[in-house]
């Protein structure tokens, strides 16, 4: 089972249960059966701030990632904790699916290239 706790901290209305289901599909299409998520909608201040703190660049955007356990092998008993997804609204308007996504996919260790852009293909066609 994929457990998702969502968060929104925008100031903004987000989908969070919509942003969950859509976590969910994404993340069984990747063969992951069970996990625990979150996902944070926060305001463009915040998310400068995090992008700042986490990568060095001082500005905003539209989603980050800060993977924990990927598809790494867990002992038996271990929940798998795939970390977090972090969206801005105010950022990605109402586009939010297609940034979920791509935050997701790098939870499970993708990379930027062809294979992500292809996997982002798959699940937006969905």
């Amino acid at each position: 089972m994929i457990v998702v706790e969502t968060t929104n901290r925008s100031g903004l209305e987000a989908d969070e249960d919509a942003a969950a289901a859509l976590a969910r599909d994404v993340l069984a299409g990747e063969g992951v059966a069970d996990g625990e998520l979150g996902i944070a909608f926060v305001d463009a201040d915040e998310m400068r701030a995090l992008k700042r703190e986490h990568l060095g660049i001082d500005e905003s955007t539209d989603v980050l990632s800060f993977p924990l356990d990927g598809t790494d092998e867990l002992p038996a008993g271990v929940p798998r904790a795939l970390g977090d997804v972090v969206l801005c609204p105010e950022v990605v308007g109402p586009e939010w699916r297609g940034p979920l996504v791509h935050g997701l996919l790098h939870l499970l260790g993708y990379e930027h290239g062809d294979e992500m852009e292809a996997r982002e293909r798959t699940h937006s066609a969905r």
